[in-house]
């Protein structure tokens, strides 16, 4: 049988760099299939010939299988082995990735898109399980400082490089891409780890906590992507989804309970800083990741940036994470990783109030300045975050605790994406209403607005448009404002959290063997 990691002990350091990369990759190419896919929706329904909204499946369908799959990876990890779970998984996804490029209709699309969903679960817990145990463990900081990278830097990445190869080239090469990657990072993870593989177990397939588990994720995961277009409660479709959710996941939670071998272990949240840095997690991450689905939205509505413009207004951010996580990484174990946190959501809190002093007219500078501050939180944010909840957290129960927590954060970032939009379309339209009743014909300054526009040669109806066109625009300014505003005030809130955790002393230890 296998050996522990704690007997296997750290890769060389040689061969510890190029594996740290292609699982890196890994990941990386992971998130970016999140989100790459969003800014080519026009694109590849135009090319299939269908509509923008039977197109918009491309994304949900992939947000579902992946949501379903991600908590198995516990158990698929203690059944298979780590690496072999991940390695399987990074080729799969591969060729998940490639037969979406081959796609020749919509349903062919959205079947190969489940596929690559459903196959792609244990690559993000899998690479950061395989992460921590190449490094010792002084320098656990660092490897999850390299994995924190690929998981905050991807989503930014995603539309600029969907965008630009959207407009330049063929919508199928947003999928191509991953062959390559794939092909490198599976064939370098199984050449140095396939003799540092976990212990397996004979585990029998809880069938029923599965099929549960499937029926309320999918529910869920569908009324969320879909809630926004069909007025959520409005809608009986959404109604019907919602009840099926919260009857499946109560019903899913009692059969977990009893099972002896449950699909997701729930013992880990006896564990104080798991549940707990779980929650900061799952909150810090929704907050960030709603800003970062709403502030290229506002930009490309209103303000006339392109996708790929949009993008590259965020990407300074990225750049100033990477550059800054393997400093905060190396010296994380020397202090207590709650500060780490505090400064994390403090640096987030500044850069969103930053971002409510935001004006129409704005520089492109002036968008960029209060990104950099928030690159400077996000390369603190997921090391820190991570080093607590996986703090005591045994061996064995690594892998499980990984899964179970980035499900739980993609959930959360699902639900901050329908609440932040539909959120911003309602202030809007309080805002605008307000607007439109502090002006009337009579108003001088309207009045004035109104001749100007004719002096450019406008008629009447032309000028009222201009000017309720630039009504709209304020109301939407306005309601971006009042978002970034809330959301500086609950990461200062979330500091509180931070301090109920325990302080870690050396974490989670690896799962790897020799």
């Amino acid at each position: 049988m296998s050996q522990t990691a704690a007997t296997a002990g750290p890769a060389p350091v040689a061969s510890r760099g190029l594996v740290a990369i292609a699982l890196a990759l890994g990941t990386f190419m992971q998130v970016l299939d999140t989100t790459i896919a969003n800014v080519s929706i026009p694109t590849i329904s135009g090319n299939l010939g269908v509509s923008s909204d039977q197109g918009t499946w491309v994304i949900t369908s992939f947000a579902v299988a992946n949501g379903i799959s991600v908590p198995l990876t516990g158990w698929l990890m203690q059944r298979f082995g780590v690496v072999r779970t991940f390695v399987v998984s990074v080729l799969l996804f591969t060729l998940a990735s490639f037969l979406c490029g081959a796609a020749w209709s919509l349903p062919a699309l959205l079947a190969f898109r489940v596929m690559q969903g459903a196959v792609s679960g244990p690559m993000i817990p899998g690479s950061q399980a395989l992460l921590i145990s190449l490094f010792p463990p002084d320098k656990k900081g660092a490897a999850l400082a390299i994995w924190s990278m690929t998981t905050l830097v991807a989503p930014i990445c995603g539309p600029i490089l969907g965008g630009y190869i959207s407009d330049n080239y063929s919508w199928p090469w947003i999928f191509y891409i991953n062959v390559p990657v794939g092909l490198f990072c599976a064939a370098i993870c199984w050449q140095g780890l396939k003799h540092r593989e976990t212990p397996t177990r004979k585990l029998p397939v809880d069938t029923i906590g599965l099929s549960l588990l499937v029926v309320w994720v999918g529910s869920l995961q569908i009324m969320l992507d879909k809630g926004k277009d069909a007025d959520w409660f409005h809608s009986s479709f959404i109604v019907v989804l919602a009840v099926v959710a919260v009857v499946g996941f109560i019903a899913f939670m009692i059969w977990e309970i009893g099972e002896k071998h449950p699909i997701i272990d729930l013992s880990l949240f006896k564990n104080r800083n798991f549940s707990l840095g779980t929650m900061v997690l799952c909150l810090g991450y929704a907050v960030f990741f709603g800003a970062v689905v709403l502030q290229p939205l506002w930009m490309q509505t209103w303000l006339g940036y392109n996708a790929t413009w949009a993008g590259l207004v965020a990407a300074p951010s990225g750049v100033v994470a990477v550059f800054l996580s393997p400093l905060v990484g190396r010296n994380i174990a020397k202090f207590d990783a709650r500060l780490f946190a505090t400064a994390a959501f403090i640096f987030f809190a500044i850069s969103y109030f930053m971002r409510a002093g935001y004006t129409a007219d704005a520089s492109a500078e002036a968008y960029i300045m209060p990104l950099l501050v928030q690159g400077i939180g996000m390369s603190m944010f997921f090391v820190s975050v991570l080093q607590i909840l996986l703090d005591g957290v045994p061996d064995h129960q690594v892998p499980a605790a990984s899964g179970l927590s980035n499900f739980l954060r993609i959930t959360a970032g699902s639900f901050a994406t329908s609440i932040i939009t539909t959120s911003w379309d309602r202030r809007a339209a309080l805002h605008q209403t307000r607007l439109a009743e502090a002006s009337s014909a009579y108003d001088p300054t309207l009045r004035g607005a109104v001749d100007t526009l004719h002096g450019m040669g406008m008629t009447d109806q032309q000028a009222l448009g201009s000017i309720t066109h630039s009504l709209g625009n304020q109301a939407y300014l306005m309601s971006a404002l009042d978002i970034f505003w809330v959301s500086g005030w609950l990461c200062l809130g979330m500091i509180v959290l931070v301090w109920f955790t325990r302080r870690p002393h050396g974490g989670a230890h690896a799962v790897a063997a020799d």
